[in-house]
């Protein structure tokens, strides 16, 4: 992937100088190209958590809620940086906040989860 990535680079930066907006469909569709690769690698994941999961008793809730927060992640950090490359970093820093306040949120009922195992072991 790193090949797309640089090739994708090169490309972007010849076009910058002729045609700009070429440069920028090029960055952004070099970036699509890398994420859905990476998508299709979730299989795997999915299998080892799967695997994992027959060893030892998770409850699913607690995966899924692990699978959101990497989604999260991984949507708010290319839209910041998309953000960021078009010049408007005060959006980005928008992206940046609202994600740290949904993982926060979504994780919630874990960290419940935890203060209600601690408060058995108190009592």
């Amino acid at each position: 992937m790193g090949i797309i990535g640089i090739v994708g680079v090169l490309l972007a930066l010849f076009l910058k100088e002729t045609k700009s907006q070429f440069a920028t469909y090029i960055s952004l569709a070099t970036c699509l190209l890398i994420i859905f690769y990476s998508l299709s690698k979730l299989t795997y994941i999915i299998n080892t958590i799967n695997t994992i999961m027959g060893y030892i008793s998770i409850e699913m809730d607690y995966l899924l809620i692990l699978a959101k927060i990497v989604g999260i992640t991984y949507i708010a950090e290319f839209s910041a940086n998309i953000c960021k490359d078009g010049g408007f970093s005060t959006i980005a820093s928008q992206i940046e906040i609202f994600s740290k306040l949904a993982i926060l949120g979504v994780s919630m009922p874990i960290l419940m989860a935890l203060l209600e195992t601690a408060n058995s072991f108190l009592r």
